[in-house]
């Protein structure tokens, strides 16, 4: 294991912990904040995500943004691969995905242009550590190189770290919402 990976690995274990104590002391319609955003955009495709764990729930959110537009969550397709969204709503049937969380029963694939991105830790600079698949990255990579992609980092304010360790395959985050404010990078 080389250095980054374990400072990596440390920075992920803190801010597991940080986010945890978050998630347990969260009052109900964190997302609210989220909505007043997405609200500036509306009718444009956006993907969300099934919240795992102690993820900040964005769900509220995304369904009042499927009244105006596409929204869809994301389908892992393999390790080393990126993501693919299936179309998403708030009635519809799901099934478990890899790692748990839940997909569309029978997947209805779309492209977003806006991602509401799960996190583990972020900085005031727009970094983002996830889970360490990558998944994130190289979507956002291959979305962006096809045209502007807004991402769009959803946690709780005590998920934000000092700096984090970041390698240039890193994608950044344009915007954070918190419980609380919101950060444009």
């Amino acid at each position: 294991m080389d250095d980054l990976t374990a400072i990596k690995a440390a920075a992920r274990k803190a801010a597991f912990a940080r986010r945890k104590a978050a998630f347990d002391a969260c009052p109900a319609g964190a997302a609210g904040r989220l909505s007043e955003v997405l609200a500036g955009y509306r009718g444009v495709p956006l993907s969300g995500y099934m919240p795992i764990r102690t993820e900040i729930d964005p769900l509220p959110a995304m369904a009042e943004a499927a009244a105006h537009g596409p929204v869809g969550v994301p389908v892992i397709q393999g390790a080393g691969l990126p993501l693919r969204f299936s179309l998403w709503s708030p009635e519809g049937p799901l099934r478990e995905g890899p790692f748990g969380a839940m997909v569309p029963e029978t997947d209805d694939w779309m492209e977003p242009e806006i991602l509401i991105v799960p996190l583990v830790a972020f900085d005031s600079r727009g970094g983002r550590l996830g889970y360490g698949g990558g998944f994130y990255d190289r979507t956002l990579q291959g979305l962006r190189a096809k045209r502007a992609t807004l991402a769009i980092g959803f946690a709780f304010d005590a998920q934000e770290a000092e700096a984090l360790p970041l390698e240039p395959t890193d994608q950044p985050l344009d915007m954070v919402v918190t419980e609380s404010r919101v950060l444009s990078f």
